[in-house]
């Protein structure tokens, strides 16, 4: 095999390697979004709030299964640290059933609405796995 020839095929395993870890590593990230409302957005009361999870599964309470959990809507709240209890209140609302949207009800003026990510027992896989938007509710 020429030189020439093993620099190509260098080159090309390299490129392969270099592709195939960040795939490998893209599907490996955990992360939770917001579908709907928007960031900023104004929402008539009550408002559809859809939920996104990536690297994880929803499932519903009590499933323990690894990589898995369900939402929780906090209203004004910061997130939970990792390993802590999402609360249960009128300002932690939970979706144990393994729902992916709700219907929100919430009086006019200006929100912090952050998801957060729980296990089975809805303890907090912690800030990495949450997201906040402000909405203002009219």
């Amino acid at each position: 095999m020429s030189a020439f020839s093993v620099a190509r095929l260098s080159r090309r395993v390299l490129l392969a390697a270099v592709l195939g870890g960040g795939v490998a590593a893209g599907a490996l990230a955990q992360s939770v979004s917001f579908v709907e409302p928007i960031d900023g957005a104004t929402v008539s009361s009550p408002f559809k709030v859809k939920f996104a999870v990536s690297g994880m599964d929803v499932k519903p309470a009590g499933d323990m299964s690894a990589n898995t959990g369900h939402h929780h809507l906090l209203i004004n709240a910061d997130p939970i640290k990792a390993g802590e209890s999402v609360p249960f209140d009128e300002t932690h609302l939970h979706f144990g059933k393994g729902q992916t949207e709700a219907e929100v009800k919430l009086p006019p003026g200006t929100y912090t609405l952050t998801m957060q990510f729980a296990n089975g027992a809805h303890q907090s896989y912690g800030p990495g796995l949450s997201k906040g938007i402000k909405v203002t509710v009219k």
